[in-house]
């Protein structure tokens, strides 16, 4: 494919209707590589509950290229204690055809915007990786959020375990919030709103 008209892609939030379409892009990451660690497909209705339940708080994102869903990146919480509500962890998913057209880059660019608004401090990204690439896995990823201005703070090493082989986990980073003594409390996807949709069409 070419590079997408810019008037063709097109950003919104994602529903839990979107379930079956989003499955669709995110299985083959699930049969054929080790970017992520899970084993079976989840249902339409588990993962319309993953889409209910991250975007009651926090940035779910669909692009569409002429209407169709073609890639979704959510951010969800990085930790379940009070502490961590400044910081949230992110993840990207790219229909396989659609790889290299600046989605990816256009959805996390939104993404990070939304997040600042809502007074997020720090983003995070849970990195399979792997010293020698192989069948399953490269460091395209890892390659991915270092373009997107993250840092990788650290490695799990055999971390997980898939078609027979281990692999390790980096964590990345990226400061997007001033880190003050007293910082006012993040609000929700929700409580921005108007301005998150004036980022999304902007």
């Amino acid at each position: 494919m070419t590079a997408p008209n810019r008037a063709a892609l097109t950003l919104r939030f994602a529903t839990p209707a979107d379930a079956e379409a989003l499955v669709a892009i995110y299985a083959p990451y699930i049969q054929k590589t080790a970017i992520t660690y899970e084993y079976e497909i989840p249902s339409t209705a588990e993962f319309a509950e993953r889409i209910r339940t991250y975007s009651s708080k926090y940035p779910y994102l669909v692009a569409e290229l002429d209407g169709t869903p073609v890639g979704y990146a959510y951010a969800c919480p990085l930790g379940s204690r009070p502490a961590f509500d400044w910081s949230v962890e992110t993840a990207i998913y790219i229909r396989e055809d659609c790889k290299g057209l600046g989605i990816g880059k256009a959805l996390y660019e939104k993404l990070e915007a939304i997040l600042k608004a809502m007074g997020i401090c720090t983003m995070t990204a849970a990195v399979a990786s792997v010293d020698h690439e192989d069948p399953y896995l490269t460091n395209a990823s890892i390659a991915f959020h270092l373009r997107m201005g993250f840092t990788p703070v650290g490695t799990f090493h055999n971390a997980g375990c898939k078609f027979g082989r281990w692999y390790d986990l980096t964590w990345l980073e990226k400061q997007i919030g001033a880190h003050e003594d007293e910082p006012p409390h993040p609000r929700t996807v929700h409580e921005v709103m108007d301005e998150a949709l004036n980022i999304l069409n902007g």
